[in-house]
């Protein structure tokens, strides 16, 4: 993109070329025009959610074109910040010479802060508003005649804080087998509090296999079925087998009683599965500290809605466009192609879908570094936890990366289950059926783990 800012008429450029006398060197100055400005060419979000939960997550890449001053020379470039807008107040925040500069969600909490915006609802300040960047070139160590981008304003919104239907709590027990994770081989499924005492449930994709109870992901005292009637019990040859799919298991711990049922809601449509026709739904994960489901996902321009297992009937949509989900004629809901989080509440079929970053598996692993289709997206189950269920893998490698682009991608050089962006990170996988989770809440950093089935 050709010179976006002029520094008056034309901007300068002093070049110093050095000829060898007997005495000392000459320095001849030479002006010329530069012939390309700086611009951003990183895509942004039309609005960045910000918590405290994700401080260490990517909040955006910054990348920009080559400002060419006419000259063989070295360019610096410095990634500046205004709350005003104008940049007179302008902040130098980080330099490089190359062309990507990177803030995270932690940062731009920084500067929501400074911008005066807060999640409070008791006071009066706003939770939304934006703080400005732009990029200054120059060359030379006293920073000469800079030129500088456009400027570039993120929207940077601070949700409130809630804790949706209840004050639901990560229960002891968990699901454990070859339906599962081998029994063991990686950590059982999570079962979570309900409003009734002593119920306990847990929403969780099984691959065939069996399965049995146990508490804090250790053997002793486990329960299973033996009798098959419905009532869990320690006795031998207990184990409950189960065919793949997704399910809702609800087990009373007052009197062992425990039931199995297909249960999975999913995004249907044009904007994402070809009504169905091309895949299945993207599935939405269960948040129980939202008492809500939820699905970070990659939309096409066209339509959705929601369904259950996979399958017609009692599905929802929002005819009124009032964010309540219903099953009137006409209900269809309009989507932008982009990336998501999808938010639906059981308790009052209200829903969201805001935009938002990613994150997803690519590789020879999984799609061929993403030249066969999208990468395999995680959705954020809880603040900074990000998880996927049913993920195919092939013998090969992957990573993770953001929104289906590099810039900021992890992997792990040193295989010790904690993400990195050193060189050589790719992760090794063996071919099958995989549970992912990412924790960025992590003390000594993104730790993952990939569990096969």
């Amino acid at each position: 993109m050709k010179n976006n800012i002029k520094l008056l008429s034309l901007l300068i450029i002093a070049f110093i070329s050095f000829n060898a006398c007997e005495q000392e060197d000459d320095l001849v100055f030479t002006a010329q025009e530069p012939t390309d400005g700086v611009s951003f060419t990183n895509s942004f979000l039309e609005q960045y959610v910000l918590t405290t939960q994700t401080s260490g997550n990517l909040g955006e890449r910054f990348t920009w074109t080559n400002a060419n001053f006419g000259v063989p020379t070295v360019v610096n470039y410095m990634l500046q910040k205004s709350i005003i807008g104008d940049f007179t107040d302008a902040e130098d925040l980080v330099e490089t010479n190359g062309n990507e500069l990177a803030v995270t969600i932690g940062q731009l909490l920084t500067y929501a802060e400074e911008a005066g915006l807060d999640n409070d609802p008791n006071t009066e300040n706003p939770d939304t508003g934006n703080v400005y960047f732009r990029i200054r070139a120059s060359v030379g160590s006293d920073d000469v005649l800079p030129v500088y981008s456009a400027s570039q304003a993120l929207t940077l919104h601070l949700p409130e804080v809630t804790t949706g239907g209840g004050s639901f709590e990560i229960a002891s027990w968990g699901v454990v087998g070859s339906g599962y994770n081998n029994w063991g081989g990686f950590a059982d499924a999570k079962f979570y509090t309900t409003n009734t005492p002593g119920v306990i449930v847990s929403y969780v994709n099984l691959v065939d296999g069996q399965i049995k109870f146990r508490e804090n992901n250790a053997w002793g005292g486990d329960l299973g079925d033996a009798n098959n009637d419905g009532v869990l019990d320690s006795d031998a040859d207990n184990n409950i087998d189960v065919t793949a799919g997704d399910y809702k298991i609800t087990i009373n711990t007052n009197d062992n009683s425990y039931t199995i049922e297909p249960f999975t809601w999913g995004l249907v449509g044009s904007g994402f599965n070809d009504w169905g026709n091309a895949g299945p739904d993207a599935k939405l994960y269960y948040d129980y500290t939202t008492d809500t489901f939820k699905a970070n996902v990659k939309l096409l321009t066209g339509a959705i809605k929601f369904r259950k297992n996979n399958a017609w009937g009692g599905d929802l949509g929002d005819a009124n466009n009032d964010g309540v989900l219903d099953t009137d004629a006409d209900n269809n809901i309009a989507t932008t192609e982009g990336h998501y989080l999808v938010t639906f509440n059981l308790n009052d079929n209200s829903y969201s879908i805001e935009e938002a970053n990613v994150w997803g598996a690519v590789g020879s692993g999984y799609n061929d570094w993403g030249g066969a289709g999208p990468d395999a997206a995680l959705t954020e189950i809880q603040s900074g936890v990000w998880f996927a269920e049913n993920i195919s893998l092939v013998d090969g490698e992957i990573k993770f990366r953001q929104n289906n682009n590099w810039g900021g991608d992890y992997g792990d050089a040193n295989a010790d289950n904690i993400l990195d962006q050193d060189a050589d990170n790719n992760i090794a996988v063996e071919a099958g059926n995989y549970v992912i989770s990412i924790d960025f809440n992590d003390p000594d950093g993104p730790k993952y783990y990939l569990g096969k089935r």
